[in-house]
């Protein structure tokens, strides 16, 4: 693993700092967002949910304070997020933003997950089939910020969404990378003439859905 990120951050060093992007935005959100190193205060509380949801699926702490700071810099009202895993994510996205409210689904969770989401009052969990509970929710609500997390039915989850975004809907997409049949997908979806513009930090995928924005796809050495 050490030296797969080895590999990939020297794949990756031109693409460190903005350096070569000419959109302000898209310079903005690099620089000022996506490497902002500055402490966010909720980072010390956060953190102490860590040791006790370590062992389920979960991002690096540095992706997971990208969450708080993107959902922070975002704004938008409302998350959607299929594939909750150790729950880490969504409590950071959540706290990026506190009048957002969070929709997380899942199968099942363990009961310590169920714990720390059920105490962001924020956070409302749904457990059942991920597809059924996803065609419920589109039926009642627009697409704000959408996390594909921890599922292996990201394709389906993608399929069903694409004809429910909106110019301001924004998708994050965990692990692009996981393993070659996910690398295809990730490959196609960056490719869709719907996506305009998308973000690819290795661990965490990003796309934007703005028809007045050019095409634009944005690799970030984010290791």
């Amino acid at each position: 693993m050490i030296l797969r990120r080895l590999y990939n951050w020297i794949r990756r060093f031109p693409h460190r700092c903005g350096y070569g992007v000419h959109s302000p935005s898209d310079f903005y959100l690099i620089t000022f967002v996506i490497y902002e190193s500055l402490p966010y205060y909720k980072y010390k509380t956060l953190k102490a949910f860590r040791p006790l949801l370590y062992q389920y699926p979960h991002h690096r702490e540095k992706v997971d304070r990208f969450f708080l700071r993107f959902a922070n810099y975002l704004q938008l009202p409302s998350l959607l997020e299929v594939g909750t895993g150790s729950g880490l994510s969504a409590c950071y996205l959540s706290a990026g933003n506190e009048k957002m409210r969070c929709v997380t689904i899942n199968p099942s969770l363990p009961e310590d997950v169920l714990a720390v989401l059920s105490s962001i009052h924020s956070i409302e969990n749904k457990r059942g089939n991920e597809l059924k509970l996803l065609a419920q929710y589109l039926d009642k609500n627009k697409l704000d910020l959408v996390h594909i997390g921890y599922t292996p039915l990201y394709k389906g989850i993608w399929e069903m969404i694409l004809p429910h975004v909106e110019a301001y809907t924004c998708v994050l997409v965990s692990h692009p990378y996981a393993d070659s049949m996910k690398k295809q997908w990730w490959k196609s979806v960056i490719a869709d003439s719907r996506v305009t513009v998308s973000f690819d930090l290795y661990d965490v995928g990003i796309l934007f859905f703005n028809p007045k924005r050019c095409k634009e796809h944005r690799i970030v050495n984010f290791f």
